[in-house]
């Protein structure tokens, strides 16, 4: 089928579509992005930004990320054009999400407080619905040529088009983590990993639902149950989640007496796994960073017999981004702070496993020779998995609404 069947019947509407052919391509998306943000080229840009405060909410759980964040991007920002960095911490990126709406709500179009947010999934659904973001401005960054938006996992967030409204800070997939030393041979699918909780009994639980990673972990045995995600994939299908939902609930329920104390509690938070990891008072961990396996060994928090692998039905992985909201003061200094972020020295230097570890949110491919090889030669940890081995299976998110019912679901179903 045609992708613009109306244009099939007439030689008027033939030609009409010449025309938008010809406009497209002697005024091409970026130029018309640039006149919808009032700016006419990047030069103006970067000096409307020099000197500028950029507030930067994100969240602060991870004393590297942060450390990143301030002493290089923060810096850099600051040597480069002299722009000030302000990070500021925040529990849930809902919570930033929240101030622009009330801002909104108070009318304060102009002066808002916050400049840019890291940010995904259902909060850059709520902002996206709400009218809470400034768009239209990839084509002035001179580094959004390094990004792949042909790929889908970037153009699209937890199914939703990113539609120009925000830019991609780093990639992240679930991945397992388990003690050499202790398991020799931990489970490598959900079916196997079903069979080994029960033949284990107490060497397995997973973070309660209002957890992210607990909730990921979640979504991998509702896939399961779905036979894969592509029958979920989408816009939220009550039809569809009744099907699935009483086999991914039977399977979590079967699972519940051979978890960690029974499963009479679920840990509050993935840190609270973690320790029961390092305690090995369980056998597995897992991550949507596969990085931060790497970081605890290093910090002595876990063995160095520590490794990690994916599954081999897939695991769930995702971009996340940065976004600016509507009523920044400072947008051209975010967009700045922004297009710095896609470069490869930022990326870079985020993906030095003793830094972050994070997988490139750019394709390495678009870079100079000399920048591709600084990537390939980047050191791994050995408790970290081939980012690039484990995204040969990654499996795409859903769309906010389905995670939403899902939660509830197992609140509902499962937990009580």
């Amino acid at each position: 089928m045609s992708r613009y069947p109306s244009f099939k019947n007439s030689i008027w509407r033939r030609l009409s579509f010449l025309v938008v052919i010809f406009t497209l391509v002697y005024f091409p998306l970026s130029a018309q992005a640039t006149e919808k943000v009032g700016y006419e080229n990047w030069d103006e840009v970067v000096a409307t930004a020099k000197g500028g405060t950029v507030n930067w909410f994100m969240w602060g759980g991870a004393d590297n990320i942060n450390q990143y964040v301030t002493d290089y991007i923060g810096k850099e920002l600051q040597k480069r054009h002299d722009i000030s960095l302000n990070r500021i911490g925040i529990n849930d990126t809902a919570e930033a999400v929240n101030i622009v709406l009330g801002e909104k709500q108070a009318g304060i179009d102009d002066n808002g407080s916050v400049d840019l947010i890291w940010i995904n999934g259902g909060n850059f659904r709520t902002m996206k619905q709400g009218n809470l973001l400034f768009c239209g401005y990839h084509g002035l960054l001179p580094n959004n040529q390094f990004v792949n938006w042909q790929d889908p996992s970037i153009a699209n967030d937890f199914g939703l088009s990113v539609d120009e409204c925000e830019v991609p800070w780093n990639r992240a997939q679930f991945a397992f983590a388990y003690d050499s030393a202790r398991t020799q041979s931990p489970p490598k699918s959900i079916p196997q990993l079903i069979g080994w909780v029960k033949e284990n009994p107490g060497a397995f639980t997973y973070p309660a639902a209002t957890d992210f990673n607990g909730s990921v972990f979640i979504r991998h045995v509702f896939y399961h149950a779905a036979g894969g995600p592509e029958a979920l994939l989408g816009d939220f299908d009550q039809d569809k989640f009744d099907a699935v939902a009483p086999k991914a609930w039977a399977i979590l329920n079967e699972m519940k007496p051979y978890l960690w104390r029974e499963g009479t509690t679920y840990p509050n938070a993935i840190a609270s796994l973690a320790q029961l990891f390092a305690n090995r008072e369980v056998a597995l961990y897992f991550d949507y960073d596969p990085a931060i396996f790497g970081i605890n060994v290093e910090n002595g928090i876990f063995p160095e017999t520590t490794r990690s692998y994916g599954l081999d039905d897939g695991t769930i992985g995702n971009t996340n981004y940065v976004a600016i909201p509507y009523n920044s003061p400072n947008k051209a200094a975010a967009m700045v702070a922004a297009n710095f972020i896609l470069s490869a020295a930022a990326q870079y230097e985020k993906a030095k496993p003793d830094v972050w570890g994070a997988a490139p949110a750019i394709d390495v491919g678009r870079l100079t020779k000399e920048e591709k090889s600084r990537f390939t030669e980047l050191p791994r940890h050995p408790a970290v998995i081939d980012p690039a081995a484990l995204s040969q299976k990654s499996l795409p998110e859903l769309h906010p609404d389905w995670i939403s019912a899902i939660e509830k679901g197992w609140q509902e179903n499962v937990a009580k």
